[in-house]
């Protein structure tokens, strides 16, 4: 068994369903913006040292699989792919909620780096940005359909955002303000 089958080779990759598309198309960026959010939290978890943030990340992952399965699922197919709802967005809500009670908020923009976890951290909320920005585009060219995927990539990145302060707090390092 070989880890290649060559059918892109052609500069076409297949969907969730029948057909293929280029792999540029917008639904391909979509998948491919969403890969590279999820090995962003992959890096940030394996650098993170605060408890609470690798089982959040972990959870956030697999929920990252499976949106980048309904992004890529063609329209007839999206329905059996349909996995992030309500239910997913809430949960995400929560955890950021949870997080912003403990963490000090600071009251204007950060810069990154403060710590490897944060600085990860950082680096996988502005992926998820352009994650969502994909999606985005996927929702409003009609290609996807379930506007939950809008919103669980947007509380994604804020919940990012407070992981990355937690994180700091943790390791003892106060946040980089952006203005001196």
């Amino acid at each position: 068994m070989t880890f290649y089958t060559a059918k892109g080779d052609d500069g076409t990759t297949g969907l969730l369903g029948e057909g293929r598309v280029p792999k540029y198309h917008v639904r391909m960026e979509a998948v491919g913006a969403l890969d590279e959010a999820s090995a962003a939290l992959g890096l940030a978890r394996a650098q993170c040292s605060a408890p609470q943030t690798p089982p959040i990340l972990l959870a956030a992952q697999r929920d990252l699989y499976k949106l980048m399965a309904e992004a890529a699922a063609t329209p007839e197919n999206a329905e059996r792919f349909h996995f992030i709802d309500e239910a997913r967005v809430k949960w995400l809500e929560e955890q950021t909620d949870a997080i912003s009670a403990i963490v000090e908020m600071p009251k204007e923009f950060i810069l990154p780096g403060d710590t490897l976890g944060g600085a990860a951290l950082s680096m996988a909320r502005a992926i998820v940005r352009r994650a969502e920005r994909r999606v985005v585009a996927l929702f409003d060219g009609e290609e996807v359909s379930n506007p939950h995927l809008q919103r669980y990539l947007n509380r994604l990145s804020s919940l990012c955002f407070v992981l990355e302060l937690l994180e700091n707090q943790h390791a003892g390092r106060k946040t980089t303000l952006a203005k001196s």
